[in-house]
């Protein structure tokens, strides 16, 4: 219930009033003005009616005061005595709007009503546009690890270049923001952005899809259709899970880049079009080529610039900027107070492996946000098998190498100084040091284990 209060010298005013909105609000009355901005220190009020003539007190130096100490409280001004210069003045000054005596109270409530509303989206906007324009933030894409700005740094550079880029990770890690971040902060930010799964879409709907049809080229085309191709025409299209894509269709894409013409289905007559090709996967397409499932030829059309977005498991720096901007862009969304993450379950957020990478970082904090009773996260509020899965990862961590019962002595050093040359990515001099021996032992273990000569 929102707090409102009604500053007025005249009791009747302050009485009818409060009767009036006791049902929809929660109601404070001065006849004091003073007493009423020292009410705004102790109690968050929302919405404040202000008589602008409260006997020697002028209502305007009121409303300069409250708005100068709660710029986020709406002020809307009464008075019997309106004028254009006064209503001017007090607009000026930060007022939502001026009621002129004797009130109507149905349209004090329908204008209260109205400030309340932009109060509330006023405060989304703002806390919105903080979740997305933070300092290590390229285009809503956020990241300060050396890796991300390498993908900010690129995108900065292909932004305005025709040529087709694509772009790889595994699923979640934001490739379509990727791809977003480069439409939209290119010179074709102004043309259509297209968005297309081409795992999604049977193969007989996605080229339809993609290049439109004619009147009765096929059964249940009853009228002809625009393709996404000549659609997105001056501007981006994006083919999101390319490797997805049938071969029959792949050389159809081939023919659209080269020559720059589509060819609806029905239709003998071709069109051009103008646009930049985005294409992501999450596959190695130059493995589904080695096994005949991707055309070589497309694979180098499409691939003119790489740009590989990393998995969150590798940007652990991120993670705290991460869950501060989904707390802020979930507290906006579901319209409820701020939260924060409590040591513990911090500490399961950073731990986490995250196999959905961002998205399933998104995924987690929106549950917790929902589900939380009170204004701190707790691990008891985040996913079970997250939780879970955590203290699985942490006590493996913990221990490093699992030895099954039943090993001799030789056969459990032979495993584990194997698994520490390992950890160390072969770099014997590291291994040897922390196995407290001398790279000469080291040498003759592994000759022994390895049959090397070295």
């Amino acid at each position: 219930m929102k707090n409102i209060l009604i500053i007025d010298d005249e009791i009747a005013i302050c009485s009818s009033l409060s009767f009036a909105l006791e049902d929809e609000y929660r109601i404070w009355t001065e006849t004091d003005a003073e007493k009423g901005l020292k009410l705004l220190e102790t109690e968050n009020i929302d919405g404040i009616l202000l008589d602008l003539n409260l006997g020697k007190t002028n209502g305007l130096d009121i409303l300069k005061t409250i708005k100068e100490k709660n710029p986020e409280t709406v002020v809307i001004i009464m008075t019997a005595y309106g004028t254009i210069e006064s209503t001017v003045e007090a607009v000026k000054a930060g007022a939502y709007h001026y009621l002129t005596k004797p009130l109507n109270l149905e349209e004090v409530k329908l204008l209260l009503s109205k400030a309340l509303t932009y109060q509330h989206l006023h405060h989304q906007v703002q806390v919105l546009s903080k979740a997305v324009r933070q300092q290590e933030s390229y285009a809503g894409l956020i990241g300060k690890c050396e890796s991300m700005q390498k993908v900010f740094q690129l995108i900065e550079k292909v932004k305005d270049i025709p040529s087709n880029i694509l772009i790889t990770g595994e699923s979640g890690t934001g490739k379509e923001l990727v791809a977003r971040a480069i439409h939209f902060q290119g010179k074709r930010q102004k043309g259509a952005f297209s968005v297309i799964n081409c795992a999604a879409i049977p193969e007989t709907l996605l080229e339809s899809e993609l290049f439109g049809h004619e009147k009765g080229a096929f059964t249940g085309a009853f009228e002809r259709k625009q393709g996404l191709f000549e659609r997105s025409s001056g501007g981006t299209i994006f083919l999101d899970e390319i490797g997805e894509m049938p071969l029959t269709l792949q050389a159809k894409i081939l023919r659209v880049i080269q020559e720059k013409i589509v060819t609806p289905l029905g239709s003998e007559q071709s069109k051009e079009v103008d646009v930049r090709i985005i294409s992501a996967t999450h596959r190695n397409l130059l493995e589904e080529v080695a096994r005949g499932n991707f055309r070589e030829d497309l694979y180098y059309r499409l691939n003119v610039i790489p740009i590989h977005v990393p998995p969150l498991r590798e940007r652990e720096e991120d993670i705290p900027l991460l869950i501060q901007h989904f707390l802020d862009l979930y507290s906006a969304s579901m319209d409820i107070p701020q939260k924060k993450c409590s040591m513990e379950a911090k500490k399961a957020l950073f731990q986490y492996s995250y196999p959905g990478n961002v998205r399933e970082l998104s995924n987690i904090l929106e549950y917790a946000m929902a589900l939380s009773d009170g204004d701190v996260i707790e691990t008891s509020d985040l996913p079970k098998d997250v939780f879970q899965k955590e203290a699985s990862s942490s006590n493996t961590k913990e221990n490093g190498l699992f030895i099954s019962e039943g090993k001799t002595l030789a056969e459990v050093n032979r495993e584990y100084i194997l698994y520490t040359l390992e950890k160390n990515n072969g770099h014997r001099t590291n291994t040897a040091k922390q196995l407290a021996i001398s790279e000469r032992g080291l040498r003759e273990k592994l000759k022994q284990y390895l049959r090397d000569p070295k």
